[in-house]
């Protein structure tokens, strides 16, 4: 070990170096990559401060300028970062080394300014140093050693693509250190792969896990869990104690109970800030906080001073969450408390747990407000103030009020006094012990009771009243029989006495009923059947009607009855065929009566004035005015017209240049002679062409308007 780093410990106050401390300080192990598992709270971190310490320094005992950083350090949680950048700050302390931190939450300029004047060492988060590295912010070139803590958690996290992102950026020939609690398939899996020849370092000792934690077991009922956990809180008075909840809606509500109630309570949840979780964490180790409420993000690596109690107001998932919650206390052969708090649903799982993480809990209820009044008073008694001596200040006051107020008096105040600076503890309802199944009944004697079936007698109402007037409970009596005309009790034979010493001589029970003990076990007869919730149909009785009486029920299987056999179809004559009679339709107002009879040709209805005729489909249309005017199926063909000519013999329209017909009724010509476009000028082509062909252009038949 590094001199400057062995006197920085010394003046620390470490007598002695924890198993983990002192395999890692191994001088035949310098240089080398490690795989370590501890349990936790064993002192990993300044572990790897002191494993890593011969590669950064070499020979000498002070680092050179800062530059490029020589070590990462990565953790799983921006708490856990931050606890290992304050450790190794007072472990470098007289090497003179720059540490710095990049983790989420925190401003990335700072951060970048930071790493531009220079690090030894970076303690950072996967996700933040990740975001540095492809930013280019940070130079990986001169790196000597990388660390990465609590390795399975952050696998565990899904921060595996990060890690191998960030192994692979660093350089091959660089020292790698894995620290985990536990060594799964996964670290192993990772340490083959970016680890040369590593040396396995295992500190587990024959001990069991957690010897200097007492595990304890609180049944409390299902309404009662808040209320017991402010009880828990007040029967240990601890300095510092850890509240677990699974989520961050428990972590607010419990935060904001314990608050009301008195006590000095900061929370701990991802969807804080980083600098509200600095905060309460500070105000943990300050002492200006006592109760931390937290999920799991407390539960890697935080270190707190004189933390003895750790609660969980909400069991874990697994196992390894138990070990690592109750890890919180404990913690460098400090001794510790983890009170589970089990309503009756989760005690199954309680004990599913202890039994996976092999630990051993001491079951009890939950404490009374009458157990934490009576610790209060111990604790009181045995203050210290009651030891100290009078300050001179003090000295005149106090003869004074030993003058003036009687002993009685003084005591009474400073025991209202010391009251009122304590939150009262909660009522908590009665949880009693688990129900236990019931043995075997034994020996047993039958009694006999006047009035059975006939007389309305139910079990539900013999049963109190035996149990009442014979001053026996229910678990005393066995069998009840109700038969017709009386009913048996079985009771239990160490049972007899009491019942009968009880019933008094005439063994009468209520309105005079007497109980009369039965020589041997009576012979009960069967009850009538079950009634069925709906009548069942029996088959056809007389007129076709259903018959729901059992009694009558027909045999079906038997097809040789009369009843059943089948009839010949000469039995069965047809209905007589009635003639068709024609209904007699009364004519109303001047309509004619219809002449059923009259097999003559309808008259046609005479087209109403103004009415339009009908269009016959048969014949072919032949205008648009002129109603079927062709007399067959044929169409004769339009006649083509003659071009327009005038009387003098045929001759074109004086009026128009020769040569050019008539280009429309409205058509207009120009200053030239020329038609005007449009029509005009298609009518002119067509007349060109037929012109050039030997033949005449017809104008087309315009159509008469209606």
């Amino acid at each position: 070990m590094k001199q400057a780093l062995a006197d920085a410990i010394e003046a620390r106050g470490y007598d002695t170096l924890t198993p983990v401390q002192e395999a890692c300080g191994d001088p035949a192990l310098e240089g080398r990559d490690l795989l370590v598992s501890a349990q936790t709270g064993s002192g990993k971190t300044l572990g790897f401060g002191i494993a890593i310490a011969p590669n950064l320094l070499g020979d000498a005992e002070r680092f050179d300028r800062a530059d490029a950083p020589l070590a990462l350090v990565i953790a799983p949680t921006r708490e856990l970062a931050l606890q290992v950048k304050r450790e190794l700050e007072w472990l470098y302390e007289k090497t003179g080394a720059v540490i710095a931190s990049t983790v989420g939450g925190m401003d990335m300029r700072d951060e970048r300014r930071a790493l531009g004047r220079g690090a030894h060492i970076v303690v950072s988060t996967p996700g933040r140093l990740r975001d540095h590295i492809m930013r280019k912010s940070i130079d990986l070139s001169n790196l000597k050693a990388v660390v990465l803590d609590e390795a399975d958690e952050m696998l565990d996290l899904g921060f595996r693509e990060d890690l191998e992102f960030i192994l692979d950026e660093s350089p091959k020939d660089r020292q790698t250190l894995l620290f985990s609690a536990t060594v799964p398939a996964s670290i192993a899996k990772l340490a083959q792969r970016y680890q040369r020849n590593a040396e396995r370092v295992a500190t587990t000792t024959g001990e069991k896990q957690h010897a200097d934690i007492e595990y304890r077991a609180f049944r409390v009922s299902a309404r009662d869990t808040e209320n017991a956990i402010i009880n828990v809180l007040r029967y240990f008075e601890a300095p510092n104690a850890i509240v677990f909840c699974n989520t961050r809606a428990t972590v607010n509500r419990m935060t904001t109970r314990l608050s009301n109630r008195g006590f000095s309570v900061v929370a701990l949840s991802g969807e804080l800030s980083q600098t509200e979780r600095t905060h309460a964490l500070q105000s943990m180790r300050d002492g200006r906080a006592r109760v931390c409420v937290a999920t799991d993000v407390a539960a890697r690596g935080i270190d707190l001073p004189n933390l003895d109690l750790v609660i969980h107001a909400e069991l874990p998932t697994n196992q390894d969450t138990l070990l690592h919650r109750s890890g919180r206390t404990g913690r460098a052969g400090r001794k510790g408390t983890s009170a589970m708090i089990v309503p009756p649903a989760v005690r199954k799982k309680a004990e599913r747990l202890l039994g996976w993480a092999k630990l051993t809990a001491t079951w009890a209820d939950a404490p009374s407000a009458d157990e934490v009044t009576a610790k209060d008073e111990e604790r009181m008694l045995e203050d210290t103030d009651w030891s100290a001596d009078v300050e001179e200040s003090a000295t005149a006051m106090v003869a004074t009020m030993a003058e003036r107020f009687a002993p009685e008096q003084l005591a009474a105040a400073y025991l209202r006094l010391y009251r009122e600076k304590h939150t009262a503890p909660e009522e908590l309802s009665d949880v009693g012990e688990p129900a236990k199944p019931r043995q075997a009944f034994g020996p047993s004697v039958w009694f006999s009771l006047p009035g059975g079936r006939d007389a309305g007698a139910e079990p539900r109402r013999i049963l109190p009243m035996i149990c009442k007037m014979g001053n026996i409970t229910k678990d005393d009596i066995g069998a009840i029989r109700i038969q017709p005309d009386t009913s048996y009790i079985e009771v239990r034979e160490a049972s007899v006495k009491t019942l009968t010493a009880a019933l008094g001589s005439d063994m009468t029970l209520e309105n005079g009923a007497p109980l009369t003990r039965v020589a041997n076990p009576p012979s009960f007869e069967r009850g009538p059947a079950r009634k069925e919730s709906k009548p069942r149909y029996d088959g056809p009785k007389s007129g076709g009607k259903p018959d729901y009486k059992s009694g009558d029920k027909p045999d079906y299987k038997n097809k040789d009855k009369p009843a059943y056999k089948a009839k010949d179809k000469s039995d069965f004559k047809p209905a007589a065929e009635k003639p068709f009679e024609k209904p007699e339709l009364k004519p109303s107002g001047n309509t004619t009566p219809v002449d059923w009879n009259d097999t003559s040709t309808p008259k046609p209805r005479k087209p109403k004035v103004g009415a339009k005729p009908k269009y016959d489909t048969k014949k072919p249309y032949a205008g648009k005015n002129d109603k079927n005017k062709a007399s067959d199926d044929t169409i004769e063909p339009i006649k083509a017209r003659k071009p327009y000519d005038d009387k003098s013999g045929g001759k074109p329209y004086a009026g128009k240049p020769a040569g050019k017909p008539y280009a429309g009724k409205d058509a207009k010509t120009n200053a030239g002679g020329s038609p005007a476009q449009g029509k005009a000028s298609s009518k002119k082509n067509r007349a060109r062409q037929l012109a050039a062909k030997g033949g005449t252009a017809a104008p087309r038949k315009s159509r008469a308007k209606s």
